[in-house]
């Protein structure tokens, strides 16, 4: 894979990320390659210059960022965990340099996710489009009170969840705040969407599975208060009652580097601790 231009992405708040992007701007020198910061990323995404890599060096929220700023470009991906779970940023400062020469070597670590766009309509208008990797998030405020969202799925009527809000999500996003709602882990190659009901007033309202290709139209039908369409934690707007937003899988894809040396199973028993004794309360 030709590598010209490498942009790194960093979290400023945390003091390792400047470390690791000199590790990344040696190792771009070392090859010829041409490393640049955030700002110069974000013109070239927007005007469709030459970028071949964006380096992320933080969380996972910082790498939803960077795809935020890309603007659905298909740039691959390499997230570097400079934080505590890192489901997306899997890769360790260790990996880093391997990691990119693989990449450079090759291409194959490169894996396509799938992605969302969400359109929300008010009284028949389109106010604003969005674009995800995990999740569109409908979330009452602060007071406790019910809403209730209409769903739709290809059309057809599904149910009115009443609760707390729902959760539509990607395989990607599937161990995000959908796995913390009730929702299943869905592997990241299956084509397929999860809606996640928040603390439904029923419980037989449970998490459905749905294909990715099929069209999702959440209504807004009371909120009782303060409603909140939130887009991968990173932007969000207040619903009024009667706005729907519909959700579809986005015609562009966002490249992820996977680690060389974990499978995507790996990482999951990892991060979530799968199989590890259980140390009750006063043991060491």
């Amino acid at each position: 894979m030709a590598l010209d231009t490498v942009a790194v992405f960093r979290k400023k708040t945390t003091p390792r990320a400047e470390q690791v992007a000199r590790d990344v701007r040696s190792w771009a020198e070392e090859r010829g390659v041409r490393a640049v910061d955030e700002a110069e990323m974000a013109r070239r995404a927007g005007d469709g210059a030459p970028l071949d890599l964006v380096v992320v060096l933080g969380g996972d929220g910082t790498l939803l960022a960077a795809v935020r700023a890309l603007g659905g470009r298909e740039v691959p991906i390499l997230g570097v965990n400079l934080g505590t779970m890192g489901f997306l940023t899997e890769i360790t400062p260790a990996e880093l340099r391997p990691t990119l020469d693989r990449l450079a070597r090759d291409g194959t670590v490169v894996e396509a996710r799938t992605a969302l766009e969400a359109v929300l309509k008010r009284a028949g208008r389109t106010v604003r489009r969005y674009r995800v990797l995990n999740d569109v998030v409908f979330n009452k405020g602060a007071l406790a009170r019910i809403c209730d969202l209409e769903v739709r799925v290809g059309g057809a009527y599904l149910t009115t969840y009443k609760g707390d809000g729902l959760v539509v999500s990607t395989p990607t996003g599937s161990t995000a705040y959908s796995l913390s709602a009730g929702g299943p882990i869905v592997t990241v190659d299956l084509p397929a969407t999860v809606l996640a009901p928040i603390c439904p007033h029923t419980l037989t309202q449970r998490p459905i599975v749905v294909a990715d290709a099929a069209r999702i139209e959440v209504r807004l039908v009371s909120k009782n208060g303060a409603v909140y369409l939130t887009l991968d934690g990173q932007e969000g707007a207040e619903l009024e009652e009667g706005d729907v937003v519909t959700i579809e899988k986005a015609p562009t894809r966002v490249l992820l580097v996977r680690s060389i040396g974990r499978t995507h199973y790996e990482v999951l028993r990892t991060k979530l601790m799968w199989g590890g004794c259980y140390r009750g309360a006063g043991k060491p």
